[in-house]
């Protein structure tokens, strides 16, 4: 793995050997027979798609999943050999790589595959997963006909191969099971008319795997989400089979430490003002780096003390408000462990009104990702 000098101290850390424990120990939870994919896409969530993908291979994933053809292609470059599975929609220009380089394609229209079929000059047939639409409403067949039509235009041809068949649930991360019951009763009902069960089917993601019926695993599961340590719901956390480890921190140190007098404000629009005396502190962290203006007020960890963000966040900088006067260099922990104390990134999460899912991802490339092994 090259080896670089990174000035700015503000990183991410990212422990691998969590991820790894994290399949291991859904691995120990499956099926002897289950397969483990490993979903990657969007730069796996933010922790880093090479470096995270290596991982879950040595820890025994199959497969890896991505959403786009270019996550696809980048993955290819770096492993020849792993299976590799697109979720996504995918043009009709991506073919020919894909067959040239053995990558599995999620298909979902007739008219893609008729159009597909115009290119004659094929490497080898390219592997399909047939989407089906149970329920979540956004690619996929959603009826028998829709269905059987596709398999039948798919397995006419030469250029394709039908390896496998998939769906998504919508709530199967929540207690009420009345929907999901419902997709799926729809994906089995469909199932059962195919004419050839394919390789692989897989329903399973993260939640389905750890807190639905062991017989939705099918021959794989696609590990998403607690593969990094988070948890879907808060319901799934109450009933998860294993403890997650979350693997990555967020970390930087105090630039700039001045006292603040009474009155005098902090940031654009000067919407702090001190009421006393007080130690305010600067860290190069800004919007520009994923920590969006809205999650002013959120604690951080100095010296194991929380300490809020005060003011408006800058692009490249913001400020927080210090238990007492710390040198420059100290450590500032935004998520992650010290000293006894935590701040997670469903913290963050609850802070900007989103999940958990979405601030990894919106921490941007400019903060460098550290490999812990």
């Amino acid at each position: 793995m090259e080896n670089l000098t990174y000035y700015r101290p503000t990183k991410a850390l990212i422990d691998l050997q969590a991820i790894k424990a994290n399949i291991q120990s859904l691995r120990n939870y499956l099926q002897p027979h289950v397969d483990i994919i490993a979903v990657v896409k969007a730069n796996a969530y933010g922790h880093g798609d090479i470096q995270v993908a290596a991982a879950a291979i040595e820890a025994g994933a199959v497969m890896l999943a991505v959403a786009t053809p270019d996550e696809a292609v980048r993955i290819r470059q770096h492993f020849a050999h792993i299976d590799i599975l697109v979720l996504g929609a995918t043009p009709i220009s991506f073919i020919p790589y894909a067959a040239s380089e053995n990558i599995t394609l999620a298909v979902f229209s007739v008219q893609w595959v008729e159009q597909a079929q115009q290119i004659k000059s094929l490497q080898s047939p390219v592997k399909l997963h047939i989407k089906i639409d149970t329920g979540m409403g956004r690619i996929g067949v959603n009826s028998l006909e829709e269905l059987l039509q596709l398999y039948e235009i798919i397995t006419s041809t030469a250029q394709f191969s039908v390896d496998g068949i998939f769906t998504h649930f919508a709530t199967a991360d929540e207690e009420e099971t009345l929907y999901f019951d419902k997709q799926v009763d729809k994906f089995k009902e469909l199932l059962q008319y195919l004419p050839e069960k394919p390789r692989l089917v897989h329903v399973a993601n993260t939640a389905t795997a750890l807190i639905k019926h062991s017989s939705l695993q099918f021959d794989a599961v696609r590990f998403g989400i607690s593969m990094y340590g988070l948890l879907p719901s808060s319901y799934v956390g109450e009933v998860l089979p294993f403890p997650l480890r979350p693997a990555l921190a967020l970390e930087t140190e105090l630039v700039h430490v001045k006292k603040l007098h009474a009155g005098q404000s902090v940031g654009y629009g000067a919407t702090f003002t001190a009421a006393d005396d007080c130690y305010i502190g600067t860290i190069p962290i800004g919007y520009a780096d994923g920590m969006i203006r809205k999650l002013s007020g959120q604690d951080v960890l100095v010296d194991g003390k929380r300490s809020p963000i005060i003011g408006r966040i800058c692009m490249d900088q913001c400020m927080i408000l210090l238990p007492a006067a710390y040198n420059v260099g100290e450590r500032v922990t935004l998520v992650g462990k010290q000293q006894g104390e935590e701040i997670t990134l469903d913290d963050w999460a609850t802070k900007v009104e989103t999940i958990n899912y979405e601030v990894p991802c919106i921490i941007t490339s400019r903060v460098p990702r550290i490999y812990i092994k």
